[in-house]
């Protein structure tokens, strides 16, 4: 499958604008933007693969490679200030996941995903030991594989501990257990156009920053995935304390986009 975003999109994505977002064709390139994102309201532009598909039907499984030019508006945000103002607000990027939610936003399974992954604070998804609970990432999530749910007890207790006593080390490492996840935080402009490249194989992903590795994943999920590429004001908090929250976020006017899209299945 190639994309170079010369034309209008075709019939083959499932096209989302939601809450001001927007999907435009800006010199052969998809932006997805919103001029204003309010806090308390949805706000997504989105294209998809998945659509209405059973996810036993969702079109990509390894061994394939993926390769995508992105940028965005604004850069990351570098710090955890959630005042930071000159920075992309709420999340963004593109891969492959099992879209875990109903329409109606329920959650149905456990988040599977291999995808290079962006979120601003005050998003905190702790996943990985050292690695901030945001930014813009290499990342893998496999919760739904054998033995990941012998690990919530321990990490409910872990969880309890660190809240009792400020003592996270351990509730960190049972959620990364439980999660699956390996992150990599990406070393790059996010306003400058990047070559994003992921090669995902049964055993491993290979994720590639203008064709320098920026990480290796062992054990990704194997099962069928969709690919999505999104801007939207989305945060969400998941600790090793045990704060769970989500909600969406205000911004001004911010776009990312992707361009020469290409996913070809490997042999």
């Amino acid at each position: 499958m190639f994309e170079d975003f010369h034309a209008p999109l075709s019939n083959y994505w499932t096209k989302t604008e939601i809450g001001g977002g927007s999907l435009d064709i800006v010199d052969s390139a998809l932006r997805m933007s919103f001029a204003q994102a309010q806090q308390g309201r949805y706000s997504d532009a989105q294209i998809d693969d998945y659509g209405s598909l059973a996810r036993t039907q969702f079109p990509w499984r390894p061994p394939l490679r993926m390769e995508v030019e992105a940028r965005s508006s604004l850069p990351a945000a570098t710090s955890a200030d959630t005042k930071e103002n000159n920075s992309l607000r709420g999340t963004a990027g593109f891969g492959f996941w099992n879209y875990p939610f109903s329409a109606r936003g329920d959650i149905l399974m456990l988040p599977e995903a291999v995808w290079f992954f962006y979120a601003s604070p005050p998003s905190n998804m702790a996943l990985v030991p050292g690695i901030p609970g945001w930014g813009w990432k290499a990342q893998v999530v496999h919760t739904m594989r054998p033995g990941a749910l012998l690990a919530v007890p321990p990490m409910a207790a872990s969880a309890t501990l660190a809240l009792l006593t400020g003592k996270i080390g351990p509730a960190t490492r049972w959620m990364q257990r439980l999660s699956g996840a390996r992150e990599a935080l990406l070393d790059v402009d996010m306003t400058s156009w990047h070559t994003y490249t992921l090669e995902w194989h049964t055993q491993e992903a290979l994720f590639s920053v203008d064709g320098e590795q920026v990480l290796r994943a062992p054990d990704p999920p194997n099962r069928p995935l969709g690919f999505v590429a999104w801007l939207d004001n989305q945060f969400a908090i998941a600790t090793p304390r045990g704060n769970m929250r989500f909600g969406t976020l205000s911004s001004g006017p911010q776009w990312f986009e992707i361009t020469r899209l290409r996913i070809e299945r490997l042999s």
